[in-house]
């Protein structure tokens, strides 16, 4: 996964059904993804984090996904919400 940008779009309102106000925090980054049979796809595809209340945006880089980012939902489902881990740099060779 890639982070290209820093921007950070924010939404907030009230939630339709409980009335509450709710505000997030959206960073775009880019998941280098697989066709069916294993082989890379040549362009990233788009996708959206919502950060936590406090977090920083992600600095532009190289990301994992972190392993808190598989959970088990509400009805016993994996479920996945994007959590990022910056990749480690290959150290250099002699």
């Amino acid at each position: 996964m890639t982070v290209y940008q820093q921007p950070v779009r924010e939404l907030s309102g009230n939630a339709r059904e409980s009335g509450k106000p709710y505000h997030l925090r959206i960073q775009t980054a880019y998941a280098h993804i697989v066709d069916e049979a294993g082989n890379p796809l040549p362009v990233p595809e788009k996708f959206e984090v919502i950060l936590e209340k406090d977090q920083q945006p992600f600095a532009p880089g190289d990301y994992t996904l972190h392993p808190s980012s598989l959970y088990l939902d509400r009805n016993g489902k994996l479920s996945l919400s994007p959590r990022l881990a910056p990749l480690r740099a290959k150290p250099a060779t002699a």
